[in-house]
C-alpha cells in the first residue's frame, strides 16, 4: 500500500474575518476564565489569540479518543502520563489536544498548563475539524512539540508529522500513513509507543 512524504501543505494560520477583531493574549484568556466570563459549556480555545469554538463530537471522534487513551495509556512508561483534551499552553494559544503525552507527574500540573517542552506527542481526531486540525500545525511547531500526529477519519489515514521548526512554525518531516502499518513514536532511548493503524483508523479492514 502506497505511503510516503504528503505534498499537501497545511494552512500557515487562522483566518480573521473582514472585519475589525480583537487578538487575547494567553494571560487575558485565562482571566477570562477565571471570572467566569468563559466556562467550559462554552466550548472554545485560544488559538494564535483567537477564541476559536471547538467543533462538535460524534460518536466515531470520541470513541478513537478513547482508543488511544486506552492503548497509549497501557504503554507508557513511569514518569509520563496521558492528558485528554486538557490544555496545552504556548506563548499565544491555549489548544485542548484531543490527546497529549506528558512528562512528569500529575503534581507538577495542579497550578499551571503543560508547554510544548514537556510533551512527546500530541494527537488530534479528526473529522469535522479537519482543516482546523491542520491549521495546528503552526501552533505545535512553534512551540517545540516533537511530534504531531493527525488522526484523519474521513481519510482514513494519519498524517505525523515530527521535526519543529520553531522560527518558521513549520514541521520539516510530513508522512502520510496507511493501514495496516504500525506506527512508534519514541519517549526514550529505550522506550516507546506503538499503534496499530488497522486497529485505530475506520473501515481500516476492507
Amino acid at each position: 500500500m502506497d505511503t510516503g512524504i504528503s505534498t499537501t501543505s497545511p494552512p500557515l494560520g487562522f483566518d480573521v474575518p473582514p472585519m475589525s477583531m480583537r487578538r487575547f493574549t494567553v494571560a487575558e484568556y485565562e482571566r477570562l476564565a477565571e471570572t467566569g466570563a468563559l466556562t467550559e459549556d462554552d466550548s472554545v480555545e485560544l488559538l494564535e489569540g483567537l477564541i476559536v469554538k471547538k467543533m462538535t463530537k460524534n460518536p466515531l471522534h470520541d470513541s478513537t479518543i478513547d482508543f488511544l487513551n486506552q492503548v497509549l495509556g497501557q504503554q507508557l512508561p513511569l514518569g509520563w502520563f496521558l492528558r485528554i483534551q486538557n490544555v496545552l499552553r504556548t506563548d499565544d494559544s491555549e489548544p485542548e489536544p484531543d490527546v497529549v503525552v506528558t512528562i512528569g507527574s500529575l503534581q507538577q500540573f495542579r497550578q499551571r498548563h503543560p508547554t510544548g517542552e514537556e510533551v512527546a506527542l500530541v494527537i488530534e481526531v479528526a473529522d469535522l475539524s479537519l482543516e482546523q486540525d491542520w491549521r495546528k500545525c503552526r501552533i505545535y511547531a512553534r512551540a517545540g512539540v516533537p511530534e504531531y500526529w493527525i488522526v484523519d477519519l474521513n481519510g482514513p489515514c494519519l498524517e505525523v508529522f515530527a521535526q519543529p521548526n520553531r522560527a518558521t512554525g513549520k514541521y520539516e518531516s510530513h508522512v502520510r500513513r496507511v493501514a495496516p502499518e504500525v506506527v512508534s513514536v519514541f519517549l526514550a532511548p529505550h522506550a516507546q509507543l506503538t499503534v496499530d493503524l488497522q486497529e485505530l483508523l475506520p473501515h481500516a479492514a476492507k
